[in-house]
């Protein structure tokens, strides 16, 4: 009997609508039964077009569904069309889940590793970037042991800044201030592209038992990429 590997992808937006098709297709040829969550409580909108895949407005992680269920009927997919806050986190992250976490804030990150140490077994794959560079976090636990460091490691991650804020828990005047301000520290497709890309190498690397890093930087006018030791 096949098993059922459970992937949660939070975040359809600049990184996580370049990662989820390729995805997608992969796990569409595995021998695994795979089903694919895709969690998040932003709508597309016209002005995100120059850098995110989507074909019409509207929820995010449910017009995502929709298109992948389209190509890939062979997986199971499944759409939350909310934010990943403290009231819903537990039933969000679950035993055995991978997760891809492709958001913009230090305050999710946080929620999603505190999340995960309270695991015996899952798979944390972060991705964040700035206009040109940025990085991917591996956190991994294993039987109810850290392979490598938690995202709360970091403390930039660990005491998040007062600008850095869970947009699940923003009122909605309050989440419009945040996206107006998001515009002047503008983030572009070719680096979007990278971030998702990196964080599916080395998903692959997992699976294939080659990862050896828990973080890996990359710069795409330098195309310096750098690996951080597992440990």
């Amino acid at each position: 009997m096949k098993k059922t590997q459970k992937i949660k992808v939070i975040g359809a937006g600049g990184i996580g609508s370049h990662l989820i098709d390729p995805l997608s297709r992969y796990s569409s040829y595995t021998d695994d039964r795979v089903e694919v969550t895709v969690i998040d409580g932003d709508a597309f909108e016209e002005r995100n077009r120059e850098r995110q895949k989507f074909n019409s407005c509207g929820n995010k992680a449910e017009h995502t569904v929709e298109m992948m269920k389209e190509s890939f009927p062979q997986v199971h997919f499944r759409a939350k069309g909310e934010y990943v806050t403290d009231s819903n986190v537990i039933t969000t992250i679950r035993e055995n889940d991978v997760v891809f976490l492709c958001v913009d804030n230090h305050a999710t990150r946080k929620l999603v590793s505190e999340r995960c140490s309270e695991l015996d077994n899952v798979t944390l794959i972060s991705g964040g970037n700035d206009e040109t560079d940025g990085d991917v976090l591996i956190y991994i636990r294993k039987n109810g042991k850290d392979v490598t460091h938690p995202l709360t490691s970091l403390p930039e991650i660990a005491n998040i800044a007062d600008d850095s804020k869970n947009p699940g828990d923003l009122t909605e005047e309050e989440r419009l201030g945040c996206e107006q301000a998001a515009q002047t520290k503008p983030q572009i497709l070719f680096m979007n592209l990278d971030i998702a890309s990196l964080m599916l190498n080395c998903y692959y690397a997992l699976e294939q038992g080659k990862l050896k890093t828990h973080r890996v930087f990359t710069d795409i006018l330098t195309q310096a990429r750098r690996s951080v030791k597992g440990e």
